[in-house]
């Protein structure tokens, strides 16, 4: 579960990367091979797209090199979200 945006003055972006983190991990010690993610926390969370999926992208690039993880997906549930993740990640990913 990720966290409530309340106006980005509560360390939102760095609870967020937590979880990521978080979630990366868990994958790693069950030696999965894929993971994938919904935009976490940005619905009725309302945290904002863009900066979830900044955060998503960076933490998720940051974690990779530390394990076995060969595949991460993106999930994205609009149109939206779905030009805001390809912006993000270089068009062979």
């Amino acid at each position: 579960m990720g966290p409530v945006w309340n106006g980005g003055h509560r360390n939102e972006d760095a609870l967020l990367a937590s979880c990521y983190r978080r979630c990366m991990q868990l994958a790693q010690e069950h030696s999965c091979a894929s993971i994938a993610f919904p935009a976490i926390s940005t619905g009725i969370y309302r945290f904002p797209l863009q900066r979830a999926a900044e955060v998503a992208v960076r933490t998720v690039r940051e974690t990779l090199p530390n394990g076995d993880i060969e595949r991460v997906v993106f999930c994205c549930f609009s149109s939206q979200a779905e030009a805001i993740y390809r912006a993000l990640l270089p068009s062979s990913a």
